[in-house]
C-alpha cells in the first residue's frame, strides 16, 4: 500500500518501451499497483521487464490510445488511478503532494497536473510546452476516456477536478527525428477522427498550419525559446498540414 495508506493504481500504456519503462516504474514504486497495457504489436521486452518489476500486464490488441486507456481503468480496483506514459516521471515531490492531497478527501473527481517537457533534452517554456496540465489523476468511477478521440485522448469526468502545483517530467522527445516518427504514427488518427467528424474543408489545408504557426509562435510565446521555439512551432504546423492531408484524402477515397 502507498505509504500515505491511499489506494492508488498507476495506469501505463506501453508500446516497444523497453528504453523508458524501468525508470517510469521506479518513478512510481510507492503506488499500491502497477498496471501496465502492453500493445499487442510490441517487439521488443516491455512486457518482460514489466512483469520482472512486479508490474502487472495486460496484453492487449491495439484498437486507439482511448481505447487502451479504458482498458486501464477498467482492469483497476483501486479508487484513484494516475495514468503516467513511459516517458514521463513522478518524481518524489509529486509524489508527496498527491499523496497529501488525496488524503484530505475532498469532492474533486480527479486533478490536473502541469508538465515539464524536455525536448533533445531542453526544457521549452512556452508555445503550449508548459505548464502543459494533464488530467491524470482521475477517482476511477468518475472517469473514461472519449472514445471520439483516438489520440490526444480526452478524460470525460463526472465531477469537480482540481490543480495540483508540482509538475511531472516528461523525457518527450529525444531528438527531432523521434518527434517527426511519432507525428507519423499520430496523424491517420488525428485524420480518421477529423473524417468521422465531417468537418474538414480544402482551404484548411493552408489556413489550420498557419493558424497553429502564429498560435504556437506569437499567442503563447514560442518566439521566447529563441530558434528552438521557432523550429518547434514550424513542426507543429506541419503536423496539422500533415493531419489534414491525410483527411482530405480519405474524402477523395
Amino acid at each position: 500500500m502507498s505509504d500515505a495508506g491511499l489506494m492508488i493504481t498507476a495506469a501505463i500504456i506501453a508500446r516497444d518501451a523497453e528504453k523508458h519503462l524501468p525508470g517510469c516504474l521506479a518513478s512510481v514504486a510507492w503506488c499500491e499497483r502497477r498496471l501496465v497495457v502492453v500493445d499487442d504489436r510490441t517487439t521488443d521486452k516491455t512486457e518482460e521487464i514489466a512483469r520482472s518489476s512486479g508490474a502487472e500486464v495486460i496484453r492487449r490488441a491495439f484498437d486507439d490510445f482511448a481505447g487502451q486507456r479504458n482498458a486501464a481503468l477498467d482492469a483497476c480496483d483501486t479508487e484513484w488511478a494516475l495514468f503516467i506514459d513511459v516517458d514521463e516521471r513522478v518524481p518524489a515531490w509529486l509524489k508527496e503532494e498527491i499523496t497529501l492531497v488525496l488524503a484530505e478527501n475532498g469532492p474533486e473527481a480527479g486533478y490536473w497536473i502541469p508538465r515539464i517537457n524536455l525536448i533533445c533534452g531542453r526544457w521549452v517554456r512556452h508555445g503550449g510546452w508548459h505548464p502543459d496540465h494533464q488530467l491524470r489523476l482521475l477517482r476511477r468511477a468518475a472517469a473514461s476516456y472519449d472514445p471520439g478521440r483516438p489520440v490526444h485522448e480526452i478524460v470525460q469526468i463526472d465531477g469537480p477536478t482540481g490543480y495540483l502545483t508540482t509538475p511531472l517530467l516528461h523525457l518527450n522527445y529525444g531528438s527531432f527525428e523521434e518527434l517527426i516518427q511519432k507525428q507519423r504514427r499520430y496523424a491517420p488518427l488525428d485524420a480518421d477522427r477529423l473524417t468521422k467528424d465531417g468537418d474538414i474543408r480544402m482551404r484548411s489545408l493552408l489556413g489550420a498550419p498557419a493558424r497553429e504557426f502564429l498560435r504556437r509562435y506569437f499567442a503563447l510565446g514560442g518566439v521566447l525559446d529563441g530558434p528552438m521555439g521557432l523550429l518547434m512551432a514550424l513542426i507543429m504546423a506541419g503536423y496539422e498540414f500533415q493531419v489534414r492531408r491525410l483527411a482530405l484524402g480519405g474524402q477523395r477515397d
